[in-house]
């Protein structure tokens, strides 16, 4: 892993422009799955025991979104996340099937640190700024799923990327900034779970219209794929295959980015 000189204050760690490698962990009832663009779910898993053999490899953040909540109309994940939050120690965002702020207020009180909206989102967009302004901006984020279309643009998916909006998938992102979400994760459907690297060309044309950090998702299958998402523009790289198979380990990724000059949190 990359050594970093010890910064002087805490003020300027905070200031430091790391590159945030993040865990995400796909959960359908009580198991850690992955498919291949969201799809073909194959068990791989406990997501808590997994959550806590990345947090003590250095990961910088988990994502924890259940894929079958919104085609079931709810988000089973309390449990899980607070016996996460319990033994984990850097941030935690919570997404799949919040429909309500009271479904926001659940998963916060259960441990989330943030929690991720999309489906609900675009069928009401006021969700996203009444969440912001009762929890804060920095509590919410913006899922969205992206797939290309044959004209070139790229449409915003619901339901675990089954359904089509009709909205502009970068348009939709302006706007749900606008409303009040403080953080962006997208995830391209089309390269999720292939292991064939990142959408970049989705990842360079968002990440100049946004004023929020910005996570991206999807098809990560090396070191190199991950450090090409930081080229293109992203604050940070959610990874699945990555850990979930054992490529490698986050240190391992860790340290294979900072020798490509990336900055990472030791």
């Amino acid at each position: 892993m990359t050594a970093l000189a010890a910064p002087n204050t805490l003020g300027e760690l905070a200031e430091r422009p790391f590159a945030r490698v993040v865990a995400r962990l796909d959960i359908k009832g009580d198991h850690l799955v992955k498919g291949v663009h969201l799809e073909g779910l194959r068990k791989v898993g406990k997501p808590a025991a997994r959550a806590l053999r990345y947090y003590e490899q250095g990961i910088d953040e988990v994502i924890y979104m259940d894929i079958v909540a919104s085609l079931y109309g709810r988000n089973s994940l309390d449990e899980v996340v607070a016996r996460t939050a319990a033994e984990i120690f850097v941030p935690l965002t919570v997404g799949g099937g919040i429909r309500t702020l009271d479904d926001v207020t659940r998963l916060l009180r259960s441990g989330a640190d943030k929690v991720a909206i999309n489906t609900a989102a675009l069928r009401r967009p006021e969700l996203l700024r009444e969440a912001a302004r009762a929890f804060g901006s920095q509590c919410i984020v913006l899922s969205v799923e992206a797939k290309r279309q044959p004209d070139g643009r790229w449409e915003a998916y619901t339901d675990n990327g089954r359904e089509r909006s009709g909205l502009d998938a970068i348009d939709w992102i302006k706007r749900g900034v606008d409303l009040g979400a403080g953080e962006v994760l997208l995830t391209s459907v089309d390269r999720e779970g292939t292991k064939r690297g990142l959408d970049l060309g989705l990842i360079a044309a968002v990440a100049p219209v946004l004023c929020v950090p910005l996570v991206v998702s999807g098809g990560a299958g090396q070191a190199g794929h991950v450090a090409e998402g930081f080229a293109a523009g992203a604050d940070a790289v959610a990874v699945a295959n990555l850990l979930h198979y054992d490529t490698m380990t986050v240190e391992e990724l860790k340290g294979a980015l900072g020798r490509s000059g990336r900055e990472v949190r030791p």
